[in-house]
Parts: structure tokens; sequence; C-alpha cells
């Protein structure tokens, strides 16, 4: 079979060379990576040298090039998350990063400390939780897409055949790419999430399958990157499939997620929520455009649920999305705009159901993906819903989790599963499983894009919202503030650096990692703390009057508070922003 990865490999390693051993039954191949001249060919195992040094590793990851050389990166750690169709489907625990290079005496101290700080993203990235991949199986594509195939596809190697959105190492694999005798060593890994349970319902057996591919076009982190790019990728875009397998019939719904695809941004600056601002020069038609040609000719219609508030700072790109759907007036895209928190506030989560209610009929009409045992589709999906509210998250995951329940309720009746009458929400084992799977989803996507956990788990989870959920709620958002104000600069460049979007150049004069900080960064701030300790000294201190204790008091306050909304004021240079990737690039 063409559409497979060597499952078991051995990395001997000498001064020279790596040598990657292909040890599945019947093989004889060997990659072999010259540690010198960087090259890379295909031999047999006599050519592996006894003094090699020798242990398992599970994939190859890829190589990139640092300031100090080229890099191996291997699967060291993997763990079994269930199996799909008979295919093993396999989560990357860990990594290793190996230089090409024996020794850094060729650097200066400058480069050896950039040096350093390119491998700490690297590995910022590969410690990041939701890296997939099978050795037999193409976890890219849906099961929609994957049925409908040519001969010649089905010959193709998993990394030639695999949707290019979704293979996030494939910056990495760019060397193995360029020579197909190899391909057999070139494993395409998937970034985002996947669950698999057995469920069983009126004692009928069946597997259901939960599958997140985030986009490695326009990644990165929640303020960082919003909108869309020139090519009309959305930020955050993330393909959700639910899978049921059932008696050898096989039944899919998918939904996609994507930032509000026009040209806009939302850049940290202190504030908790920074004023988002839509661009007045770019042409935003161009980009729209683009972006639901594409989204039409991979999915299908278009039924948009757009969730942000429809007042306040989020109304002007509600109001600016509606008009260009309005604009294109394109007969595949339709356009449902459903303020979620003015719906449901005061905890009035079940109010969810207008939205069902009003987009029950289209999704009647897009339907759902299924095909029987023989491989004869009974069913195909007309179109997708695509959810967005501003980070594409916690009210979108509610959205989506919902409508993927209404969808399974069909799809498990007409499979015999469910009685006729007998609704879903009634299965208690199963509808645990059901929304502390979506919850997991909600938390992968959420890590991933904003750094913490999702909000408002506590309704997916549970059916509805508590006081201990409102309390977790808050305690995410104070993370996330943090993170997204001092830590998301070095995550970008991180996300970056590993996809390709900026490739390292030894040679450059000027390092981007090296940009000294402005003065008032470190001076302001030791103003501010100076002051506002005076200003506690001098209240337990008291003067020999209580008008000489005011005046200390309120000079000091009046400095502590002054030099506060002085960085407030000047909220963008106190963030830790990217340096790899200028701004022009991002927006």
């Amino acid at each position: 079979m063409a559409a497979t990865t060597y499952e078991r490999l051995k990395l001997h390693v000498t001064p020279e060379k790596f040598y990657v051993e292909a040890c599945d039954d019947g093989a004889d191949d060997v990659l072999i990576i010259d540690r010198v001249s960087t090259e890379v060919t295909l031999s047999v195992k006599k050519d592996i040298p006894p003094s090699a040094v020798t242990r398992p590793i599970f994939g190859i990851l890829g190589t990139i090039h640092l300031v100090a050389g080229n890099y191996l990166i291997v699967i060291t750690k993997k763990k079994k998350i269930g199996e799909f169709f008979n295919h093993v489907i396999w989560k990357a625990t860990d990594f290793d990063v190996l230089s090409y290079k024996k020794t850094m005496l060729h650097l200066t101290d400058i480069q050896l400390q950039d040096n350093k700080t390119f491998l700490a993203m690297m590995n910022h990235v590969l410690s990041m939780d939701g890296f997939y991949f099978s050795t037999t199986y193409d976890l890219t594509h849906t099961l929609q897409r994957l049925s409908n195939t040519s001969p010649e596809f089905q010959e193709m190697s998993l990394l030639e055949r695999a949707d290019q959105r979704f293979v996030w190492n494939g910056h990495l694999l760019r060397e193995l790419s360029a020579q197909p005798e190899v391909h057999r060593f070139a494993l395409p890994v998937l970034h985002g999430f996947i669950t698999m349970h057995s469920c069983s319902i009126n004692g009928k057996y069946f597997d259901w399958i939960l599958i997140s591919r985030r986009s490695c076009f326009r990644a990165g982190v929640r303020y960082y990157v919003r909108g869309i790019d020139s090519e009309g990728h959305a930020a955050n875009f993330v393909e959700t499939e639910q899978i049921v397998h059932y008696n050898g019939s096989r039944a899919s719904f998918v939904q996609t997620r994507g930032s509000i695809p026009l040209y806009w941004s939302q850049r940290p600056n202190l504030k908790y929520k920074p004023l988002p601002l839509i661009n007045k020069v770019a042409n935003h038609m161009d980009g729209f455009q683009r972006h639901f040609d594409s989204q039409i000719i991979i999915y299908g219609k278009q039924v948009i649920i757009n969730l942000v508030n429809q007042k306040g700072s989020e109304k002007p790109l509600e109001q600016a999305f509606a008009t260009m759907v309005s604009s294109l007036g394109n007969g595949m895209i339709r356009y449902i705009a459903f303020d979620f928190h003015k719906e449901c506030k005061n905890m009035r989560w079940d109010r969810l159901s207008i939205l069902l209610d009003q987009v029950a009929e289209m999704q009647d009409e897009l339907s759902y993906f299924l095909v029987d045992p023989a491989g004869v589709v009974l069913s195909t999906q007309e179109g997708v819903f695509r959810s967005n509210c501003m980070d594409c998250l916690d009210r979108t995951n509610v959205i989506q989790s919902l409508l993927a329940r209404r969808s399974l309720q069909a799809q498990l009746q007409r499979l015999g599963v469910l009685h006729v009458g007998q609704k879903l929400e009634e299965q208690d084992e199963f509808e645990k499983i059901y929304k502390n799977a979506w919850a997991d989803n909600a938390n992968a996507c959420a890590k991933q894009y904003a750094g913490t956990g999702a909000l408002k788990t506590d309704f997916t989870r549970t059916g509805k919202r508590t006081q201990l959920g409102l309390i977790m709620d808050g305690w995410n958002s104070l993370i996330r503030y943090y993170k997204n104000n001092f830590s998301d600069g070095f995550r970008q460049d991180s996300i970056d650096l590993f996809l390709g979007n900026y490739s390292v150049d030894e040679l450059e004069s000027h390092s981007p990692l090296s940009v000294p900080r402005d003065l008032k960064f470190l001076a302001l701030p030791i103003i501010m703390v100076v002051a506002f300790s005076m200003c506690i000294i001098c209240l337990l201190m008291a003067g020999d009057t209580w008008t000489e204790t005011l005046a200390y008091v309120l000079f000091w306050g009046v400095a502590s508070i002054g030099t506060f909304f002085i960085i407030l004021y000047n909220g963008k240079d106190f963030v830790d922003a990217p340096r790899l990737v200028q701004k022009e690039k991002i927006d």
C-alpha cells in the first residue's frame, strides 16, 4: 500500500551521519542524513556502521535551520488515542531536537544566545499539547473528501495527498518532500484535538470520534493574529469533524470556525479588552471573496453564524461582516447574527434553542455524510456552518456542540441505534461522554490560541451554567490577560519560526532578537513601584503632624497613579510583542 509511512524506526547516530532505519516487517530502507553536507540519501541496512549509537524513535517531524546550522526533530514518545477503521491513531507526546553540528565553537556569544532563544521557541511549540499522527491513515481529510478521490490519489504518499492546511510540520518536511523516494519516512502531523469513544445506546455499540484540525495558515496567538490575510486565510481556522462508525456504516458531520474574514486587528495594550480596529485602507472585498471562494470549493454552501455582541466595541465588526455578505451577493452564503451574550444574559442558556430553531431547516438542507458498509454513499453534506465569535473559542464551541448533537440525533436514528422518538439528551451515559469530549475540544482549541482553557465549559459539560463555572472563567480570564500581554510575543515568534513564516539567516547583521528596549520600559515601572512603596511607608510611619503625613502620601500617591496612567497610555510599548515577523506581514 502506497499511502503509509514507516511505523517502527531506529535512529543510529555517528559523528558524521544520522541513520534512520525502517524496522517494519520486510523493510530494508535506511534514510541517511549527512551532518556535514546536510545531504539526504536512501540506502540499505548493511550500510549502518556498528559503532553508531542507537535508539528507537516513532517518526521524523522534520529539519530546521537555526543559527548553529541544521537540526533534526524526531518523535521520541507517543500515546495511543484509539483505532480508526483499523488504523491506529497516535498522539506525539515528546520530541528531541538534534544538532547536525558537533560543536558550537564557530559561534559568537550573540549568535550562541540567539540560537538558544530559537531552540527555546522550537521547544515551546513542541511542548504545546495536540500533535497527532497515523502511519497508515490520512488524518488531514474528512470522510467525505476521502470518499471522492481518484486512483492516482490513492497511490500517493501520505505527505503528497495530505491537505496542506492541516500539516503542521509541512515546512519542517520540505527537504524530505522534495525527494519522493524517501516519502515513507515523512510523517505528516496534525495539530488540534482528537478523541475516540466506544459507546453503547440500546445495547448497540458504535464508535464516536471527534477531530479538530487547526489550520497552519495564518496561525498564531489570540491578539496578534486576527481577521484574514491577502490569500483569504482566516486566523484561528479550525475544521471540526464528528464521526460515527456503526456496523460498518460511517457517518460524518463537519463544521468550521474562523476569525471574522476582514482585515482587522486587536493588539494588546495592557487594557483588559483592547479595542478592535478595522483597517480603513485595505480592500476588504478582495480578501473576503478569496476566503469564501475557497470555502465554497472545499465545503459547499456556507451558513455563517456570527455570535459577537451587537453593541459596544464588537458592533462595528458585526455590521461590517453583514455588509460584506450582502455586497458579495453569493447565493451559496447565508448570514445569521446571534448576540450570544445578550440572548443568554442572567445565565438564561436555555435561550440558545432560539438559534437552533432558527437554523434547523438549514441544517436539514446541509445534511451530513453517510456511507454504508459496502462503500455506497447514501448521503453527502452539502455545506457547513461557519461559526465565529471574537476569538472563535468559547461561544463558538458551545454552539458547535449543540449543532453537532442535532446532527448526531438524526444519524443515530437513521442507523437504527436510536428508536423513533428517542432523544439523545435522555441517554445519560452517552450524554456524559459527549459533553466532556466537546468541553475537552474547547479547552484544546483555547490553549492553542489563547493560552488557557476555554470559558463556559461548565455549560458544555453539564448543560447548565454554574457559580463555580463563573469563578473558573474569571480565573482563566486573568491568566489570559497576563499571557496575552506579557508572553504572547514569544509564543507568536515560536509559531512563526516553526511554520516557516520566518527563516533564520545567520549572516544577518542585526538579529531581530537583540532589539534593545526603550529606557522608559524599565524606568517607568520602577518609578511606579518605588512611588507606591513610599506611599505605603508614609501611611505606616506617620510624620509629626497629620498635614505632613497627608502631604507625603498625596505626593507619592499622585506619583504612582500618574506613572500608572502613563504606562497605560503607552501600553503597546510595555507588552511582549513579536519580533520575528513584522506587523505589516501579520495584518
